[in-house]
């Protein structure tokens, strides 16, 4: 979407492993999150978005949908997490530490 060098505007942002998507809307009174999203149309272009309101967050910090904008925000939309952060720490530790128990450091004799 074009825009003139003076007009305000948001960037909207997508990221999967292997392609970003950019987009740049013109700010305009009133404008949401939600709404420089929709005006975007990564939602129509992006593989893997679910239908209905994603999540969303400004500059890394999760915001709701009806966020008011500001001139150069960016609007970042979020990917589903396919698993528990935490549940996946565990497993990543070891067996001993899922289950709360703290490793020890084994002595060996010379």
């Amino acid at each position: 979407m074009p825009h003139e060098p003076d007009t305000p505007f948001v960037e909207v942002v997508y990221a999967l492993p292997t392609r970003q998507w950019v987009a740049r809307v013109p700010l305009t009174d009133g404008l949401t999150a939600i709404d420089a999203v929709r005006a975007s149309g990564i939602l129509d272009d992006a593989p893997g978005l679910e239908t209905g309101e994603p999540a969303l967050g400004i500059w890394g910090r999760r915001v709701n949908a009806s966020q008011p904008l500001h001139a150069g925000e960016r609007v970042e939309i979020y990917r589903p997490l396919r698993c528990d952060p935490r549940e996946a720490r565990r497993q990543a530790a070891g067996p001993g530490i899922a289950r709360g128990k703290k490793r020890t450091a084994t002595r060996t004799s010379r």
